[in-house]
């Protein structure tokens, strides 16, 4: 496969492995509402925010949106946008890589772009998610009028490219409204809109489906020559419920075709209708009547808009799915996620996440009802913590921080040892869980209640029963972290237990 060359790619496609784990510290005074849900705004760098949520959300992510620096040469307030070229892709390859590892097996990116890059970010988008995973570019029309101001063309659209994290995955298929015109409903059927047509034929030969059905006017109306699709007495129960009735001349049947029994349509790839997925200026005016107060050369300058991310979430999520956007921005994705009931986490650099994102979602919690607020009958509810980027969790040399909480070594070593995301119990306990038939303990910070000297952090007969009282019905090998050992050699053998010192032998994953 082609791969794309630039000055200092040798570097960038390292730099990911480089960035250090750091703590996340929330805020508490930040955060709104209801806290439990496991939504999250996270305020700081965001390949090194990307980078700290490894060890709790690998493989997790259903939807990743972003909306990044076009490289348009002109001077954004929120974000650099006049990066060389060469600079971009340094910044857009390793929080790509990262991407991609927090992204759900039947997950999707999307990334929205313009052409000064976009040709760009398909080839290293390719060589990254793989070119089997590409499954397609969208055209959003993204302004309501052209610019008359240019000289060569107007540019009225961006693109959206889209990945998956496996070549079989597909998106939700919806009942596009515009291609759904011809139902009705003037009687109001308690069914929904509905239109009729003629009933299915048999799409096979059926010879005992070619029956002839006589109307109440004495007319006989013949059958499809395959046969009709149901059997006679299917056929009666249909007329009696409404669903197949006689025309009024007695010479047709005809079936009521409801749209709620309709399949989706796959969607297409030119998203033109700003009635529904909406423009650039809309998305203004959607902040502007979020923060009446603030003058519009201080609110972010280049937002999306709601109807557009409900678009994109429509097709690759379901309500309670994970959404993440690391280039948050106004805070839109988020917005939407939680007027459509689904989780959240978004990253956004600077004091912009203070300032207008925390807000915005405070509103949004409240009821606000602007954007797609109306559409999904949003009355407000939900809530997120606030977070920032705190120290590295390791050393320059890879070893642990002396000071570091149990469940934050405890999520690395497990995702050191096995490459997923672990889940914190309730209670704590030594035994971090198992995996593919081998289990993973930590002896640290006195987690069995032993506050003396190195007491409860080493492995003894007394500490090794405690951790197999932890783990319920597993009973295959075993690796231990611990301060140190007293076990023999031959009783770790016997035991099938692998022993790990700590702080020596705890590694950050790269």
């Amino acid at each position: 496969m082609p791969t794309l060359r630039w000055l200092t790619r040798d570097d960038d496609v390292r730099a990911a492995e480089k960035v250090p784990y750091r703590l996340l510290e929330e805020v508490d005074e930040l955060g709104y509402g209801n806290r439990s849900l496991g939504n999250m705004l996270i305020q700081g760098d965001n390949l090194e925010a990307l980078k700290a949520l490894l060890p709790y959300y690998a493989g997790q992510v259903k939807c990743i949106y972003i909306d990044p620096p076009y490289n348009t040469g002109s001077a954004f307030e929120h974000y650099d946008d006049n990066l060389e070229h060469s600079q971009w892709l340094a910044m857009m390859w390793p929080r790509l890589e990262l991407l991609r590892e927090l992204l759900a097996e039947d997950g999707s990116i999307w990334v929205t772009i313009d052409d000064n890059e976009g040709h760009y970010l398909r080839v290293i988008m390719d060589e990254i998610f793989g070119r089997k995973n590409f499954v397609a570019e969208v055209s959003w029309r993204n302004s309501d009028n052209s610019n008359n101001n240019v000289t060569k063309f107007s540019q009225d659209h961006n693109i959206i490219q889209v990945f998956s994290n496996r070549a079989d995955w597909r998106p939700n298929f919806l009942n596009d409204p515009s291609k759904r015109k011809h139902f009705k409903n003037p009687d109001n059927d308690p069914n929904g809109p509905w239109f009729d047509g003629n009933p299915v034929n048999n799409p096979g030969l059926r010879p005992t489906l070619q029956f002839n059905i006589t109307s109440p006017q004495g007319h006989t109306i013949k059958h499809p020559p395959n046969g009709w699709r149901w059997s006679r007495d299917t056929i009666e129960k249909k007329l009696a419920t409404g669903e197949l009735r006689f025309s009024d001349d007695g010479k047709r049947l005809i079936r009521r075709t409801y749209l709620n029994d309709m399949a989706g349509l796959p969607p297409s790839t030119l998203w033109v209708d700003i009635a529904d997925t909406s423009h650039n200026r809309a998305a203004k005016y959607e902040l502007k009547s979020l923060f009446p107060g603030v003058a519009v050369t201080d609110l972010f300058s280049t937002p999306k808009p709601e109807a557009l991310l409900r678009k994109v979430l429509e097709l690759a999520t379901n309500p309670g799915d994970l959404v993440l956007d690391s280039f948050l921005g106004s805070g839109t994705t988020a917005a939407v996620a939680q007027k459509m009931g689904r989780r959240y986490i978004g990253i956004e650099m600077g004091d912009h996440a203070v300032t207008h994102c925390a807000p915005r979602l405070q509103k949004v919690i409240d009821g606000e009802q602007g954007g797609i607020s109306k559409a999904q009958n949003w009355q407000g509810g939900g809530g997120f913590r606030f977070y920032r980027l705190g120290p590295p969790v390791f050393t320059e040399d890879g070893q642990i921080q002396p000071d570091i909480r149990f469940p934050v070594l405890a999520a690395h070593i497990w995702f050191a040892e096995t490459g997923s995301p672990w889940t914190e119990p309730q209670p704590l306990t030594p035994f971090l869980g198992a995996q593919e038939g081998k289990g993973y303990a930590l002896l640290y910070n006195g987690i069995l209640g032993d506050k003396s000297v190195s007491g409860g952090n080493v492995l003894t007969r007394k500490t090794l029963a405690a951790i197999r009282a932890a783990m319920g019905d597993f009973t295959g090998p075993l690796t231990v972290y611990g301060e140190r050992t007293a076990l023999s050699d031959a009783t770790l053998k016997a035991e099938q237990i692998e022993f790990k010192q700590t702080p020596y032998d705890v590694k950050a994953r790269k």
